[in-house]
């Protein structure tokens, strides 16, 4: 779903794109937030089988909607932009196509390692598990905010870049903090963490604001995200590695760091203000 979204908005509403944008982020970020919050008491009411079942019906409600597209047949009316067919920009060349990769790719190996472990960190540090999974719910709702924000700012901005150094900031104070402080101030530190990856909506957005066409969109949606997610699903494995082979959670956290480092420069050429299409290979 998030790798087609992008190219068809880019058909669809090439005028709107930051409006879409934000509003289909948000509706991703909704429902990331409701599984983190009713995961712990579904699962005490019914078990582990029964809640995880219930998470059908989300997907068989999109299913119909995009039956009803499907046999109504929509087309565009139009489409900003020159029709570069998508094999004539060899995205594995484009410096921009890899930084958007680095960028969505490390964003999401800290989100998803962060709702992996985020709870049992705080568990280990002295909440309960209730406590764990509503700030797991607070990360997710943060990002209900950036996902609404940040599409209209990426549009308004010629070079997004400062977008992501605030990224950047957030999470230079959220993992130390959550390496040697966690309950001092923890909805402080969730909040933080939870705004470091606005760079989220941010890749997205871009995926349209720096193609010309529909074709290079799907082009560049799928191979940043298609990476990106394979880098991103390494997040959760590498964090228990890692706190296993450190006994603790300074090595790991240490790792995210580093991460957010990687991202910030993936982020530069992407954020530049140009288009995939003026340096084709």
């Amino acid at each position: 779903g998030n790798v087609i979204l992008p190219p068809l908005i880019k058909s669809y509403f090439p005028l709107r794109i930051g409006l879409l944008s934000a509003a289909y982020i948000s509706l991703i970020q909704i429902g990331t937030m409701l599984p983190a919050l009713l995961a712990v008491p579904l699962t005490s009411r019914y078990g582990w089988a029964q809640a995880l079942s219930f998470w059908a019906f989300p997907a068989l409600v999109a299913w119909c909607f995009a039956l009803v597209l499907r046999i109504k047949n929509l087309q565009p009316d139009f489409i900003v932009g020159a029709q570069t067919p998508a094999a004539a920009v060899v995205m594995w060349r484009s410096p921009m196509a890899w930084g958007l990769v680095l960028m969505f790719g490390m964003t999401s190996l800290i989100s998803y390692a962060m709702f992996t472990w985020l709870p049992l960190l705080l568990v280990e540090a002295g909440a309960s598990a209730e406590f764990g999974g509503a700030m797991v719910a607070l990360f997710a709702a943060l990002g209900l905010v950036s996902s609404l924000l940040i599409p209209w700012a990426a549009t308004r901005l010629r070079n997004p870049y400062p977008l992501v150094l605030l990224c950047l900031a957030a999470y230079a104070v959220a993992f130390p903090a959550l390496m040697f402080s966690p309950l001092s101030y923890p909805i402080l530190w969730v909040v933080l963490l939870g705004l470091g990856p606005s760079t989220f909506p941010l890749g997205l957005t871009l995926i349209n604001l720096r193609t010309c066409s529909a074709a290079v969109s799907a082009s560049l949606s799928g191979f940043a995200q298609g990476i990106g997610y394979l880098l991103s699903c390494l997040g959760p494995l590498l964090l228990g590695v890692l706190r296993d082979f450190g006994q603790g959670w300074v090595l790991p956290l240490s790792f995210l760091s580093f991460c957010a480092l990687i991202m910030a420069v993936g982020a530069w050429p992407i954020c530049q203000p140009s288009f995939v299409e003026d340096r084709p290979s």
